[in-house]
């Protein structure tokens, strides 16, 4: 009988493979220029076998940060406190690492990847689904109700902008020892203000 571990690992491993592969060629030539049959050749896979693993051309960038889809319901649902002070802290705690989610990483391939996905409209487009499903994990940690739509919309589209504002200064040269306070000072204001508009029982609670 097969390990079903191994085939789990097997599976993972082409799909970074393959992902690794697409994206240094979109890099290199730009990702309208590269078909997907290039993609699958320079993988050593037929086309099928890349579409079983990627239904759209989209998702071969967008593997890059799948794991993330859902991060702020995960993080609420496994802390207690304020939703948005425990996100508050998850981000500031981020933002003091390094994270590439954050915005806040001078690294070259990071900043390459970002150029990628923020400069290819189609990708900004997959991104926004990518967005849409983790606020809709949000609002159901929040209790699923209006309000918690209302807050979720708010808290990802606060986590969005700022990770977007701290990837344009990267972009732009800055380093990110300098950037980082002026990054923390936003995030700190910015979830003070969304704490401060919360119906009471979203303040209060995480569910």
């Amino acid at each position: 009988m097969s390990d079903p571990g191994l085939r789990e690992r097997k599976k993972r491993r082409m799909y970074e493979t393959v992902s690794d592969i697409a994206v240094r060629l979109f890099l290199e030539k730009g990702f309208d220029a590269v078909s997907v049959a290039e993609v699958a050749a320079a993988a050593e896979i037929s086309k099928p076998t890349l579409f079983r693993y990627f239904p759209a051309k989209e998702d071969l960038v967008l593997y890059r940060i799948a794991d993330h889809e859902g991060e702020a319901a995960r993080v609420v649902a496994g802390a207690e406190g304020a939703a948005v002070e425990v996100l508050r802290r998850h981000f500031v705690a981020g933002l003091e690492r390094g994270d590439p989610v954050t915005g806040l990483s001078d690294h070259p391939e990071v900043l390459a990847f970002h150029a990628l996905l923020y400069g290819t409209p189609s990708l900004v487009a997959r991104a926004h689904a990518h967005q849409v499903r983790s606020e809709a994990a949000l609002a159901e940690v929040l209790g699923g109700d209006l309000d918690a739509r209302l807050a979720a919309g708010q808290i990802m589209a606060v986590l969005r902008v700022l990770a977007l504002e701290n990837w344009r200064r990267m972009a732009a040269g800055e380093r990110v020892a300098d950037v980082r306070p002026d990054a923390v000072a936003a995030a700190q204001r910015a979830f003070g203000w969304l704490a401060a508009g919360l119906p009471p029982r979203l303040r209060a609670e995480t569910r």
